[in-house]
């Protein structure tokens, strides 16, 4: 269900940014997020006013390498042939495309346009949705990482240190998160001297420091995500954010696996859930037929 906030002709937005400019993508937000109920719509809703509203623009500003989405995004057809278009093996195509723009020297930038995406409102599908996802990114990063320096020179350093950290960084840190976390409150509880012997004195304070200080921080930027398009209500859901955290170690764990058994598996998630996202569906069909 895609409903653009206004029409953009493709000749105008390419007209505008210029020749280098092969992709060019909308943000993308949920049609169910002020309706729906339950804390896991309001979530993802969170997790999208981060990343397109905050993450991917700071990307284009600094103009690193876009992982695109798979909605709404403009391409110029002769160069997408020329780059070899989508990748069929691997299951966040749009996000390998997005690096291969870069790794051939061209960029993506964002317009000024809205589509709307219902929420995901459902716990498996949630998690085949987030777990094909991760698998994608480190399949992404995998093969862009096959020839590093050649990937370097093409995005530079700003836009390899990005790879690292919105690729391989969020599946690595949904990892890691329950490890650190875990040997953390045992070492509270326990006073275990194997703990503190593995991190001595400044090294255990800047570990500790890092840990809750990171973590307050990403909570704090979930807060003030949504306040951009003033969705003010969602603001308290910021603080279930660990919840999610562990929901994506799950997703994360499951990602791996699926890479090492299955890691052309493309998992279906299931769309049109609620009957907002029906209706609205039904009516915007209904105005493109009339």
């Amino acid at each position: 269900m895609l409903i653009s906030r206004r029409r953009i002709t493709k000749r105008s937005l390419f007209n505008k940014h210029g020749n280098q400019i092969l992709g060019l993508r909308t943000d993308v937000f949920l049609s169910s997020v002020i309706c729906a109920i339950i804390p896991l719509t309001k979530l993802f809703a969170l997790e999208y006013a981060l990343w397109f509203d905050s993450l991917l623009p700071a990307l284009e500003k600094i103009r690193a390498p876009i992982p695109l989405g798979g909605t709404s995004n403009f391409f110029r057809t002769d160069i997408l042939r020329e780059i070899g278009g989508w990748d069929p093996f691997n299951v966040t195509e749009d996000a390998d495309l997005g690096m291969r723009l870069a790794h051939h020297g061209y960029r993506t930038t964002i317009v000024d346009s809205t589509t709307y995406e219902e929420a995901n409102s459902k716990m498996g599908n949630w998690t085949r949705q987030r777990s094909r996802w991760m698998k994608g990114f480190l399949q992404t990063w995998l093969v862009h990482m096959r020839r590093p320096v050649e990937f370097y020179r093409a995005a530079g350093a700003r836009g390899f240190l990005s790879t690292q950290l919105f690729l391989a960084g969020t599946v690595f840190s949904a990892l890691v998160n329950p490890i650190l976390w875990s040997v953390f409150l045992f070492w509270m509880l326990t006073g275990s001297k194997t703990v503190a012997a593995a991190f001595p004195g400044p090294l255990m304070t800047l570990n500790i420091f890092a840990l809750v200080v990171g973590n307050l921080t990403f909570i704090g930027l979930a807060l003030i995500a949504p306040l951009k398009r003033g969705w003010t209500s969602l603001c308290p859901y910021a603080f279930l954010s660990p919840i999610y955290w562990w929901m994506a170690t799950f997703a994360a764990y499951k990602a791996v696996w699926q890479l090492l058994t299955r890691p052309h598996y493309w998992e279906k998630t299931d769309h049109i859930l609620s009957e907002e996202a029906a209706t609205a569906r039904l009516e915007t069909l209904g105005k493109l037929a009339s």
